[in-house]
């Protein structure tokens, strides 16, 4: 067992603000909370020119084939356990039209940092604090594995680490069981303490002493510091927090073939242009202003919106022609639609004419 103050079962939730040293450059860093915002350097790349638009011969995709539509259609009934595929197969397709549309998508990668303090058990790690200015949080080394990918690395920052008692424990390296509030037994749950069952027989799981030996701590009445782990002394250093991150927005040009726009979100098109640069300039020149006018605001935007809280990396932007054909069919005298769309050929179909009762659309 342990007494004193060390012995006090409410442990502080977090380290005292004097455990942590004054690090120039890193003020006002905290354990847990991060070191607040951490603007980045200002970029010394000088700002990107107008270049010629893209240029494409064709920027139309004709629609698609019967066959391939019947295709499309007779695999998405066969993927559905409820449809008859009577309809996909046997029904008379009467109209194909193409209402292909274009998908503009602005990609920023960005890198931002944050500080915060932090602490584990000390076993001999390097102590090197005050030896030597540490760096700055935007001076330190860190490279991203891949561009466009979402990523996080932590980062020791040198120079930050020193030791101190664990506040937890005090020092002490163990804290009383939970268990057993610190006592090394509990009352016996067989007896209920009584150290009798029936009558005047004598308990034989407490041997008549009415507590059983708590087996969480083995009757110590402590347990090894969850901080520190027994160690009595922590190793507190400021950790940096790179995060990369692919900052995405898209835009579609409104379409009037019926179908919702939410169901484009998970296909892809024909790639008509695509550009990557350290900063983008809008798109000039396609044929479609919606596109232009997407591509102007979308990165205004972006520039507004990451250029102060954190490192544009790079840029990217692409232009996709996606294909739609509304195809009319016939099925029991009966006219019907279906939608194929995307490189995919995804089908789409809001009443499908030959369904059992447990379908689920």
């Amino acid at each position: 067992m342990i007494s004193g103050s060390a012995a006090n079962s409410q442990a502080p939730s977090a380290p005292p603000a004097n455990m942590f040293d004054n690090v120039p450059g890193y003020e006002g860093t905290v354990a847990g909370g991060g070191g607040g915002f951490l603007p980045p350097p200002i970029p010394t790349l000088p700002m990107p020119v107008p270049e010629h638009g893209p240029v494409q011969d064709n920027w139309h995709i004709p629609s698609i084939t019967e066959d391939t539509a019947r295709e499309a259609f007779v695999s998405y009934a066969s993927s559905k356990c409820c449809y008859s595929t009577g309809p996909a197969r046997d029904g008379v397709i009467t109209n194909m039209e193409a209402f292909n549309t274009y998908r503009y998508r602005l990609e920023t990668f960005t890198e931002s940092r944050s500080t915060e303090w932090k602490q584990e058990p000390y076993n001999g790690q390097a102590v090197d604090a005050n030896i030597q200015p540490a760096p700055g949080p935007w001076n330190i080394t860190a490279q991203a594995s891949n561009l466009f990918q979402d990523s996080t690395q932590n980062i020791k920052v040198p120079y930050t680490s020193s030791v101190k008692n664990c506040h937890v424990c005090l020092g002490v390296g163990r804290m009383p069981c939970r268990e057993c509030s610190g006592c090394g037994s509990k009352v016996c749950w067989v007896c209920n303490g009584s150290g009798f069952r029936l009558g005047n027989d004598r308990c034989s799981h407490c041997n008549g002493r009415g507590r059983d030996s708590c087996i969480k701590c083995s009757g110590q009445g402590s347990q090894a510091c969850d901080t520190c782990q027994g160690r009595r002394q922590l190793l507190v250093f400021i950790n940096l927090k790179v995060q990369w991150t692919n900052n995405k927005d898209d835009y579609l040009v409104e379409q009037m073939s019926g179908l919702k726009t939410d169901n484009l979100s998970n296909v892809t098109g024909r790639e008509m242009f695509k550009d990557s640069q350290y900063q983008l300039y809008p798109v000039m020149g396609f044929p479609d202003p919606a596109i232009v006018q997407a591509s102007e605001r979308l990165i205004r935007e972006h520039q507004s919106r990451y250029f102060q809280t954190s490192r544009i990396l790079q840029q990217r932007h692409t232009i996709e022609l996606i294909p739609i054909t509304r195809v009319t069919y016939s099925w029991k005298d009966r006219s019907h639609i279906y939608y194929v769309y995307g490189n995919e050929s995804k089908v789409n179909v809001d009443n499908y004419p030959a369904t059992c009762c447990c379908s689920v659309m």
